[in-house]
């Protein structure tokens, strides 16, 4: 089997990690996808039936879920993010000197993005082009600016750049699987909740695993710069062993040079869609509110975005993009309910 999982690894580093250049995402869904939800629903319905039997999460090394999450220094809560100011304005009304009239008078929105996880935000080998639920994300802001949501520079970046690039104004946007919490909010903007994800773990198939908790004396992957790789050092007995991203992480599982992989949900039913000789296991171990990163001195941004996801939340775009995207983790839920109240 380990010789299986390096070829299967040589093909999907050199699928997934090929080119890094800017470009828009196809409005069709991409070729062979029927067949990967297919074998990912089977996953993901294995998968539940080890969680129905095991009855408890494997959460902590008491085996409960992790505590609630408290509120940061200021008070406020950690998803907590700007209140929309009116009615989402049109292309045309933007705001005069507003940051979202700047975007659209430069012509393109940058976003940075994944172009290795899919699902959320992968390169399509077809037809080179990145596409996924967090890249919808980012089209309907763009259609928000300029009338039209193909209007995108894409900046491919590590889970690690996320906050340097906003930090830097590099890009206006990071939508990459972006966990909201206090201590990222120290040096960017969050925008409110727009999906809500868990943290589970990746083992081969043919493994008893259950949970991170059954993992001890084994090497576990996190990509650098996650809060799943900073989680790791909960469990005594893991080696947490770091990658530059995702995919980095699945070519050391198919060399066989780690025992699993830990992630959010989303990540791993992507990984588990590629790879016949793996599963997911276990009950979510942490909850992984996801936000789109802004750079901090750009509220007006952060407040014209809430109202971009309120909108495609009420009008049936956000289920829409699940079912096509995510839905092997089955019905698209209620979209997250936004949470306001921070201020400037």
């Amino acid at each position: 089997m380990r010789g299986i999982r390096r070829t299967l690894s040589l093909a999907l580093a050199t699928v997934l990690l090929a080119g890094t250049a800017a470009c828009a995402p196809s409005s069709d869904v991409p070729a062979g996808v029927a067949a990967i939800r297919l074998q990912a629903q089977a996953q993901a319905e294995a998968a539940a039936k080890t969680e129905a039997g095991t009855g408890a999460a494997s959460g902590t090394t008491s085996g409960s879920l992790p505590a609630a999450v408290e509120a940061c220094d200021d008070g406020t809560e950690p998803v907590a993010s700007y209140a929309p100011e009116g009615a989402l304005p049109g292309p045309g009304a933007l705001p005069a000197g507003s940051t979202m009239a700047a975007i659209r008078d430069r012509g393109v929105l940058k976003v940075g993005v994944s172009a290795d996880t899919l699902l959320m935000a992968a390169r399509n080998p077809l037809t080179g082009k990145i596409e996924g639920f967090d890249v919808d994300i980012a089209r309907e802001v763009s259609r928000a600016i300029f009338g039209d949501p193909d209007r995108i520079q894409f900046r491919v970046i590590t889970s690690g750049q996320r906050i340097s690039v906003l930090e830097d104004h590099e890009v206006d946007l990071v939508v990459r699987a972006f966990t909201i919490n206090c201590d990222r909010w120290e040096n960017i903007a969050f925008s409110a909740e727009y999906f809500h994800s868990g943290q589970k773990v990746l083992v081969p198939r043919d493994s008893t695993a259950t949970g991170v908790a059954d993992l001890e004396g084994g090497r576990v992957c996190a990509p650098e710069g996650t809060t799943t790789l900073e989680r790791l050092s909960q469990w005594e007995g893991i080696e947490a062993v770091p990658a530059a991203t995702h995919t980095g992480c699945l070519v050391l599982f198919q060399q066989g040079e780690v025992d699993a992989i830990t992630g959010d949900d989303t990540v791993l039913a992507g990984f588990a869609a590629q790879d016949p000789y793996a599963k997911v296991v276990g009950a979510a171990i942490s909850d992984e509110p996801y936000g789109v990163g802004i750079p901090a001195d750009q509220v007006d941004l952060v407040r014209f975005v809430n109202g971009v996801l309120e909108r495609t939340k009420a009008d049936g775009t956000w289920a829409a993009s699940y079912s096509r995207w995510l839905g092997v983790l089955g019905t698209a839920p209620a979209p997250p309910a936004p949470v306001y109240g921070r201020t400037p």
